[in-house]
């Protein structure tokens, strides 16, 4: 029924149709909902069972488990902080109901775009922003207004993706650029401790909180050398003021299970990541100033703040990062080494896996550029030699 439906519209939006004009839309929502039966014709190519569409699909359900803990975690913190208590489908409710604004806004406004662009280049739809839609309202303060979230999306698409070429071409991740974007466009929005909780009511849900309202987050009161008010079961659960997908390591670990059980992402950049980490925190936390609270953290770093949703979802981006087997080593432990480099010696700015992973996606092509040349020049010598 679904392959008749599109049979059934496709002559009016071919050449020449009535519709040519959404031809791009109707492609993509075609191979979206059916598997393209087009194969090439020349050249070399590989034939598998799963498309980069289907790839996507996958990241989106490895996704939505740290999600749905950040919709309760948002409706949590609102009640926590006003003192009421509330059922857990009446806080995951409060959590839905500000958040779904931020997935709508993100999606319309760069899937329109990309639909844009697409007609305009007469290309097919390309299915890269399925994950970074997610990705962005899932990485920003719960008080991201819709208006900043919609510029940095914009901007994002533009000039992380479309200037480049498009999803593949890229070189830094479009929805760490939207962040920072966002960070340095209007850092006093984007840090600071009032943006982590929602302090409006919405259709009877929520509490309103005064607007001198604040709320720190545990490595913004290291930061201010204050003990950390968060206890281990809050941290691992995501029961703590931050970014919305970012704070429940367990969820994350189950969507880092996922990708990893379908390979979709390099367990060897995952792993090297928190190597990376370990060893720079513990190497702090030895040699460290008495004085930053920060350098003290040791392997807390590892499960605060967005560490863990970094190492599982960002830095293992196939387009972004290192591609040589080899390289994915030392492209992870550099992210974790410097995400904690930029805490601990950074003390205006507590977070420092969007900086690590944006910088070290600058030097992915380097240091891929580096092992296949040595495998090169290794060849080379052995053919000589015979």
């Amino acid at each position: 029924m679904i392959k008749e439906f599109f049979d059934k519209i496709r002559p009016h939006v071919e050449e020449g149709g009535k519709f040519h004009a959404f031809r791009s839309v109707f492609d993509g929502f075609e191979t979206f909902a059916l598997v393209p039966n087009t194969t090439s014709k020349t050249g070399v190519a590989i034939h598998d069972a799963i498309d980069s569409k289907r790839i996507m699909s996958f990241v989106v359900i490895a996704l939505l488990p740290a999600l749905l803990v950040g919709m309760y975690n948002i409706g949590y913190q609102n009640y926590n902080a006003a003192g009421v208590s509330a059922d857990v489908m009446e806080m995951f409710l409060y959590g839905l109901v500000v958040m779904l604004p931020k997935i709508v806004v993100s999606y319309v406004v760069g899937l329109g775009i990309e639909f844009v662009v697409a007609q305009w280049k007469n290309e097919e739809i390309q299915e890269g922003y399925l994950v970074s839609g997610m990705l962005i309202p899932m990485i920003v303060p719960v008080g991201t207004p819709l208006w900043m979230l919609a510029v940095a999306v914009a901007f994002s698409v533009i000039f992380a993706k479309e200037i480049f070429g498009g999803t593949g071409m890229n070189i830094f991740n479009p929805a760490l650029v939207a962040r920072a974007f966002l960070f340095f466009a209007w850092p006093t929005q984007m840090s600071g401790d009032k943006v982590w909780v929602s302090t409006e009511s919405y259709f009877g849900l929520g509490c309103q909180l005064p607007d001198t309202f604040t709320c720190a987050t545990p490595l913004g009161e290291a930061a201010a050398n204050v003990a950390v008010s968060a206890s281990p079961a809050e941290m691992m659960f995501g029961l703590i003021p931050g970014s919305i997908g970012e704070t429940s390591v367990i969820a994350i670990a189950i969507g880092a299970l996922i990708l990893l059980l379908t390979r979709i992402a390099s367990w060897k950049t995952m792993l090297s990541v928190f190597v990376g980490g370990a060893l720079v925190a513990l190497l702090f936390d030895a040699c460290g100033s008495t004085e930053n609270a920060v350098a003290h953290l040791g392997v807390d770093h590892l499960w605060l703040g967005g560490f863990c949703f970094g190492a599982v979802f960002m830095a293992t981006d196939p387009v972004t990062s290192c591609r040589t087997e080899n390289g994915k080593y030392i492209y992870g432990f550099l992210i974790g080494a410097l995400a904690i480099t930029i805490r601990v010696l950074n003390p205006g700015y507590p977070e420092g896996m969007m900086l690590a992973i944006l910088f070290m996606n600058m030097f992915a092509p380097l240091i891929d550029y580096c092992f296949v040349q040595r495998n090169i020049n290794r060849r080379a010598k052995r053919t000589a030699n015979r």
